[in-house]
């Protein structure tokens, strides 16, 4: 592959990456044609897609973008992109590859941080961090709501308790003769 070609690759590459953050790499040599064909169908409709990339050209990309990524590049290598978070994007490629065994996954890239294929997959996703932020938030301010309520609760339930307490009269006090 002469010079020309190999830069005009790399800069499709730095193109199609730059500025893209989740990624999971994976190796799926051994996928025939028509599952491959019928598997990027349906990743596309979910808005990922997949890219077979030479390692030595996309090491260099990937260098030049800011990633140190060293033990992504043995043996063929496929890199996913596209859906909201790392998360989601594990889970599909796992939803999708889960019955064929020829695909092996290598590992990912969060927020440009390189992490474990499984640990992709048990993150969470971006709706689902948000909602765990916002429960705790308000866990603790219903606590701190529980805590004030929680001593004139008591005082009404005595108020309450004496109130509704027969009244009993005293004897009138004998007349002292």
């Amino acid at each position: 592959m002469s010079k020309q070609i190999k830069q005009m690759e790399m800069d499709a590459l730095k193109k199609a990456f730059q500025g893209i953050q989740d990624l999971v790499f994976l190796s799926s040599s051994g996928v025939n044609c028509q599952t491959d064909n019928q598997v990027r169908l349906a990743l596309r409709k979910k808005n990922i897609h997949m890219q077979v990339v030479k390692n030595s050209l996309a090491r260099r990309v990937f260098t030049d973008l800011g990633f140190k990524l060293e033990k992504y590049w043995d043996g063929p290598t496929t890199v996913a992109w596209g859906a909201a978070s790392v998360a989601e994007l594990s889970r599909a490629l796992e939803a999708v590859f889960k019955k064929n065994d020829k695909v092996k996954f290598k590992g990912a890239l969060a927020e440009g941080q390189e992490i474990t294929f499984d640990r992709a997959l048990k993150m969470p996703t971006r709706t689902e961090a948000i909602g765990k932020v916002i429960a705790l938030a308000l866990s603790s301010a219903r606590r701190l709501m529980a805590q004030v309520v929680a001593p004139a609760s008591i005082i009404a339930g005595q108020v309450k308790t004496l109130a509704e307490r027969p009244v009993v009269e005293a004897p009138p006090p004998e007349a002292a003769g």
